[in-house]
């Protein structure tokens, strides 16, 4: 795969979502958890959701389970949480596996693409990987970096014309 056009999600709602819908669009996707240290971290994404989501971000949230079974719930029950506790509008994909034998392809791809600390494997709930508006993986942020201290980057990568 030469960038994430080619793959398709499931929303937490059960719709079909294919990453084409997101060509020319800069894309934050982070693996989520509601009941994570690092939960608070959807306030932060939401404020650049909402920001920069006319100007072209997109944010995909993968709630993961992975990690000290830190999501648990159904997806109804992650939909209440994301929505009453942070106000999340963003778009929140189905639970999946981040690591291992059921690794997501999403997560396969981004984890070669820009390999971590960890090598290719996500260390902990809210690693974040930024795609440029061609659909190339630009880079991967540790799970303890917020939201806000990656907003120049965004920036930057929205600043970016779409090579398509």
């Amino acid at each position: 795969m030469t960038n994430i056009y080619q793959f398709k999600s499931t929303s937490l709602q059960g719709a079909p979502i294919d990453f084409s819908a997101y060509q020319g669009k800069v894309v934050l996707i982070v693996n989520t958890a509601s009941q994570c240290g690092l939960t608070p971290q959807y306030e932060g994404l939401e404020t650049l959701y909402q920001q920069y989501k006319d100007q072209g971000l997109v944010i995909l949230g993968f709630p993961c389970n992975q990690f000290r079974q830190q999501e648990p719930g159904s997806a109804e029950e992650i939909a209440q949480g994301c929505l009453i506790n942070y106000g999340v509008s963003f778009p929140v994909m189905e639970k999946v596996d981040v690591n291992g034998e059921h690794t997501d392809p999403i997560f396969s791809y981004l984890k070669n693409a820009l390999p971590g600390t960890f090598g290719k494997w996500i260390k902990w709930n809210f690693t974040k990987f930024l795609i440029a508006r061609d659909g190339q993986p630009l880079k991967r942020y540790a799970p303890t970096t917020t939201p806000q201290k990656i907003e120049q980057d965004i920036k930057q990568a929205l600043a970016q014309t779409s090579l398509n």
